[in-house]
């Protein structure tokens, strides 16, 4: 083995086996593994494809010892707050709402780098408290393996937390996870990534409750109007559309109807990105120590 790519190993099985050589059902087995050692969970449920499989398996392993925890702030949509808490109420999960409070960050409102840090530092912190006030004992997060790079800021606050990421020890990625979603019968197994409002805003222009609402609201509209991978990227007055290339002859033909929308949610104009839909497309002007990925 080479000495510089160390692999982590699975000792209980008939042979040693890596973990990035796994199956997808051994990927199962460790991650249900992993959680009943935990004995309690609370997960940090977002309503995406993550977040959303990791509860559904903490709850069967766990059962009532395993909590999903849904920020509600002016960064998520509400609607995704809805969708969360209506398939949590749907599949008997114990859920939770915590108000985060970010958007009152100087920090966060700066929308450098370390926007991502600030926010899951608020957001763990709520987590941390609902752990305690409810007995549990470990706190978990929705990172998979496709989400590991060089500077992310989002994971340096769960380690300051001490957040586990059972995804990640189980060698799982946003394939598996979607593959293993179908399985349960999970809606979200193919959900579009829909990462914070705050997303869409150009680092270094200041976040805002106002710039949160138009965004929101355009987005939702443009979704509605048969656009499920949409992105409305924030440059002041105006709303630029991402969406993917294979989508603009369809946008053509309703451009008038999603100018309506766009200008409706408070922009004075409205700009299609003709490179199509990038997930993480604000990124570039952090220079190559940034690698996000949006779920």
């Amino acid at each position: 083995m080479n000495k510089s790519d160390p692999k982590i190993f699975v000792i209980n099985q008939p042979e040693v086996i890596p973990v990035d050589e796994l199956s997808l059902a051994e990927k199962d087995r460790k991650l249900r593994s992993l959680i009943a050692s935990y004995d309690s969970l609370i997960v940090a449920y977002s309503g995406g494809v993550d977040s959303t499989f990791l509860v559904g398996v903490a709850h069967e392993v766990l059962g009532e010892k395993s909590i999903a925890v849904t920020s509600r702030s002016p960064s998520v949509a509400p609607e995704e707050l809805e969708a969360a808490s209506a398939l949590a109420l749907k599949r008997g999960w114990r859920h939770l709402v915590v108000d985060t409070d970010e958007i009152n960050d100087p920090r966060y409102l700066a929308n450098d780098g370390r926007r991502c840090f600030f926010c899951k530092t608020e957001l763990y912190t709520h987590l941390d408290q609902v752990a305690g006030d409810e007995g549990i004992t470990k706190v978990a997060n929705g990172a998979n393996t496709d989400d590991l790079g060089d500077y992310r800021p989002g994971m340096e606050a769960a380690k300051n937390f001490e957040v586990v990421s059972p995804l990640v020890e189980a060698g799982m990625n946003k394939q598996d996870i979607r593959g293993l979603s179908k399985l349960m019968d999970l809606p979200t197994w193919d959900k579009p990534a829909q990462p914070c409002l705050s997303s869409r805003i150009p680092y270094g222009t200041m976040v805002s409750v106002e710039a949160l609402g138009m965004i929101g609201k355009a987005e939702k509209g443009l979704r509605e109007l048969g656009f499920p991978v949409v992105r409305v990227r924030h440059y002041d007055d105006v709303g630029r559309i991402e969406i993917p290339l294979d989508e603009f002859d369809r946008f053509e033909e309703v451009r008038a109807e999603a100018s309506e929308i766009v200008l409706g949610a408070g922009y004075e104009s409205m700009e299609l990105e003709l490179n199509g839909f990038k997930s993480g497309g604000l990124n570039a002007a952090l220079g190559s120590r940034a690698t996000f990925t949006e779920h």
